[in-house]
């Protein structure tokens, strides 16, 4: 079962945020999600004690570094979807996690000093690729992006990574109020209040269009792994 790991050694760039949201359109499409909170501010511990979270999510915290292999591979067995939350440092904790990875997503904003840290991020991942021999999929996540103006900085950004064959998702999470009203009230995007919340449906479709992105591309992974076996 697929393992979705939001990694980035720089903090505030919006792991916590594009694993809830992940982990609840998942869970609305009826699948069971295990979000596993690796991140010693709790944030995801914190927006599931709020309540109101769907039944098919089940929220794991207090993992360590020696008990979180273990707390991946429990949770795989388990649920179909795992969300792993990791800290925002390059720790032993983090190399473990990459290690379980069907998918690292890289959240970063389109800043220099963001792409510097996601740069990174990809290290680590081609280090613990040679480590344990497999290949381990990513994929860029620019996050908190102005859905009407696409910066010349960003434009770069993402012109680099690409040169560096390093692949972004077409889909960006917007700056809107609703992902921050998520750790404020709790529950998914589906239950906001659109009275207190302002432009709610266009955060939902941009919630459901990166979701649905994520799970296409492990398909895509998947099906190319199956041909891979298949042909040895």
């Amino acid at each position: 079962m697929p393992t979705i790991v939001f990694a980035n050694p720089k903090g505030g760039v919006g792991k916590s945020t594009s694993a809830v949201i992940l982990a609840t359109q998942i869970a609305a499409k009826g699948a069971d999600v295990t979000i596993l909170d690796a991140d010693p501010n709790k944030p995801v511990s914190q927006w599931s004690k709020r309540g109101n979270i769907p039944q098919n999510i089940k929220v794991i915290a207090d993992i360590s570094e020696t008990t979180i292999i273990d707390e991946i591979d429990a949770a795989a067995a388990k649920t179909p979807f795992v969300v792993v939350d990791l800290e925002g440092t390059a720790s032993m904790m983090v190399a473990y996690a990459i290690s379980r990875a069907d998918l690292v997503i890289i959240p970063l904003q389109g800043s220099q000093l963001d792409a510097s840290q996601g740069a990174k991020a990809v290290s680590l991942i081609k280090q613990q690729e040679k480590a344990f021999n497999k290949t381990i999929p990513l994929a860029i996540l620019f996050t908190r992006t102005n859905s009407a103006l696409k910066p010349r900085t960003l434009i770069h950004i993402q012109a680099e990574f690409y040169k560096h064959g390093i692949r972004a998702l077409k889909t960006q999470l917007h700056e809107r109020e609703a992902y921050r009203a998520l750790f404020s009230f709790g529950g998914t995007l589906e239950t906001l209040d659109p009275s207190q919340v302002g432009n709610l449906e266009k955060a939902l479709l941009n919630a459901r269009e990166y979701a649905a992105e994520i799970v296409a591309m492990l398909k895509a992974e998947q099906s190319q792994e199956t041909l891979v076996t298949a042909n040895v």
